[in-house]
């Protein structure tokens, strides 16, 4: 449950496998355009939201499921209600959703990059562009030595700079200073951690970046390599923020829920590109939510194959639980 989407991944996986995708199912709900004035999810946001995870449940009982994850990222995290709001999620359709913090995100992404690329691709210095926040991190290991989470998501630079529709010039110049000086602190922090081996965008943000700047279509197939190169971002940002959102939608490889944000997406990429010295980057398929199914496979070593109150009790990663809603209690499998 992101900032802009519900996203509802079917997978076949088990222990030591690859997990396989079986069906892919997306509601634009854009949950970070419903938060009032007083930091709340709205009541509209919050009957669309509890909907769709009834919709979504139904859709894993009839693919066969036998246990469903259900996790919120920015959006719901950062909401005044919160907590009243997943407990009607919860009431309504049975499922429990688990609120990932900001370091989770890019620690789970972080798993999740350095599964598809292995041990040989040394340290890995990872980007994911959110709708609400920007995640780093940086190491050797699948728990990196560094990981960091900035509000600084495409979605949310959209509302807060880019409201023309295109923007303009100076707001854009305007821009790419302030994200310079945000992102200064936390660069030095990411590469103290030492010299990477390896840059990694993850995210649809990235991905369609990476495919306006040349990269090969989503129909060649995940393993095909993918780069974005800071010079290709530069042009393609000159092109694109002359245009309004409804010309970027015809653009091969952007969304239509996506188009508004593209500018901004755009630009904190090109910006965390150049704050960590990066010219070139490749594009990983695998992101946040392969970073929790792998995550949860690895759970199984111990001869546990359900979701429950003491699998919750040992959603650590860093040390720390993985939000604290969950935590506790049952996730009801599917049958």
């Amino acid at each position: 449950m992101g900032s802009n989407t519900v996203h509802l991944l079917v997978v076949d996986a088990h222990r030591g496998g690859h997990p396989t995708p079986m069906s892919s199912t997306k509601s634009a709900l854009r949950l970070a355009e419903q938060i009032d004035q007083d930091g709340r999810l709205t009541e509209q946001g919050a009957r669309r939201l509890i909907d769709s995870v009834g919709e979504f449940t139904q859709i894993a009982k009839s693919s066969g499921c036998e246990q469903v994850m259900a996790f919120a990222t920015s959006a719901v995290r950062e909401a005044a209600n919160t907590d009243d709001v997943l407990a009607r999620v919860h009431l309504e359709t049975g499922v429990v959703v688990t609120v990932l913090s900001g370091e989770d995100e890019a620690r789970l992404t972080s798993l999740a990059v350095r599964r598809w690329y292995g041990w040989s691709a040394g340290r890995i210095l990872a980007f994911d562009i959110g709708g609400g926040s920007l995640e780093l991190s940086n190491g050797v290991d699948e728990e990196p030595d560094v990981a960091l989470s900035l509000p600084l998501g495409a979605g949310r630079l959209t509302r807060e700079w880019l409201a023309e529709d295109p923007p303009g010039r100076k707001r854009i110049a305007v821009l790419r200073d302030w994200l310079d000086a945000e992102l200064a602190s936390g660069a030095k922090d990411l590469l103290s951690a030492g010299k990477p081996d390896l840059a990694v965008g993850s995210s649809k943000t990235f991905r369609s970046l990476a495919r306006l700047t040349g990269a090969a279509p989503s129909s060649a197939g995940p393993r095909v390599k993918r780069t974005l190169t800071s010079s290709g971002l530069r042009q393609l940002i000159a092109f694109i923020s002359r245009m309004t959102a409804a010309d970027r939608a015809e653009l091969e490889g952007v969304s239509a829920d996506r188009a508004g944000q593209l500018v901004a997406g755009a630009l904190v990429a090109e910006a965390a590109m150049r704050a960590c010295g990066v010219d070139t980057m490749e594009i990983c398929p695998w992101a946040l939510r392969e970073g929790v199914i792998l995550r949860r496979l690895d759970w199984e070593s111990g001869g546990t194959d359900q979701w429950d109150g003491s699998m919750a009790q040992q959603m650590a990663v860093g040390g720390k639980l993985l939000g604290g809603i969950a935590s506790g209690e049952a996730i009801e499998p599917l049958k």
